[in-house]
């Protein structure tokens, strides 16, 4: 079978598209006839091997895992003995925030992270329907949300943002969201209430105050937006941030809060693959979510497309068609 493999860690020139063994199942996994995944900022951070301390996970001097990707929808080839929710022909999407080896054209994958796909979505919009959902689910389950609270959302266009938007619409959230002026239409269309145009205006200058504060790109901080949360806020961001801070403030703002006005910062470590998963089958079933599309790329142009998400400019999802030829 064709997969993208990389030997240790760079830039997107240290991966290679070559043939390689089919992977056999174990007992409680299934093999997956890969037919479409995605290339993500996690996938792109995870081949250069950063943040530094992701590598005790990953592989300390070397990828432990040789073949990256996370997100996947394809068709189940075969199953384990101990299998038992799934069986060989089920269309099935799902993913592993340790890595599922989806950049292939097989995958083995344990049974409770991955579920059958709803309906006729394609295999196109079912891979790019987990990962930035489940982040942004993670984002949402860490704080007490209720209807009509006020929320905003930067970077509203990403994988995450574009999720974090439908999810929040759909708990009932007043969601506010930044993003740029040619994606206004869009980010509506996904649920926002209001729309600030970052080319024209700081979203951190703000007179507004939000319930909770969602940085789904990690491009600002707890202090930049502390004077928009209201006493007993909640700034959350999905990257490490400046120094790492995203990491020890959720251990000092809780503490001082005299200080910070209960206002804090929560790190979402993310769990519960197969709760995300169920939550969001539900919803596309309900017509309440969908993936939000760039582009996709042929499994032949990966590379590029690896290239092309780094730019940090797309919108939504970058989807990988994963042909097969009759050899596999």
């Amino acid at each position: 079978m064709k997969a993208l493999i990389y030997t240790h860690y760079g830039s997107p020139d240290v991966l290679q598209l070559k043939e390689i063994e089919k992977p056999i199942p174990g007992d409680n996994e299934v093999l997956v006839k890969v037919h479409a995944t995605t290339v993500n900022r996690t996938d792109c951070a995870t081949v250069r091997g950063i943040p530094f301390f992701v590598r005790v996970i990953t592989g300390l001097f070397g990828p432990k895992k040789q073949v990256p990707g996370s997100e996947f929808a394809g068709e189940i080839e075969a199953v384990g003995k101990s299998v038992l929710s799934l069986k060989a022909g089920d269309r099935v999407f799902g993913f592993d925030d340790q890595g599922s080896e989806s950049h292939a054209q097989f995958l083995t994958i344990k049974e409770d992270k991955t579920t059958t796909i709803p309906g006729n979505l394609s295999y196109e919009q079912a891979a790019a329907s987990s990962e930035g959902a489940h982040y942004a689910y993670n984002f949402i389950n860490k704080v007490d949300l209720k209807s009509g609270q006020n929320v905003l959302v930067n970077g509203a266009t990403g994988a995450i943002g574009s999720a974090a938007v439908q999810l929040l619409k759909h708990f009932g959230s007043h969601v506010t969201a930044v993003c740029a002026a040619k994606n206004i239409e869009l980010v509506k269309s996904l649920g926002a209430a209001k729309v600030i145009d970052y080319t024209k205006e700081d979203f951190t200058k703000s007179e507004q105050k939000f319930d909770f504060v969602f940085d789904a790109v990690g491009k600002s901080s707890f202090f930049k937006c502390y004077h928009l949360l209201k006493p007993g806020g909640v700034y959350i961001s999905s990257d490490l941030g400046y120094l790492s801070q995203n990491i020890y403030l959720p251990l000092i703002t809780p503490v001082i809060k005299l200080i910070f006005d209960n206002k804090k910062t929560i790190f979402p470590t993310p769990k519960d693959i197969k709760g995300s998963l169920q939550l969001l089958k539900n919803l596309i079933e309900q017509d309440k979510f969908r993936a939000v599309l760039d582009k996709v790329f042929p499994l032949e142009q990966i590379i590029e497309a690896f290239k092309y998400v780094e730019k940090g400019q797309k919108t939504g999802n970058v989807v990988i068609a994963v042909g097969h030829d009759s050899k596999t």
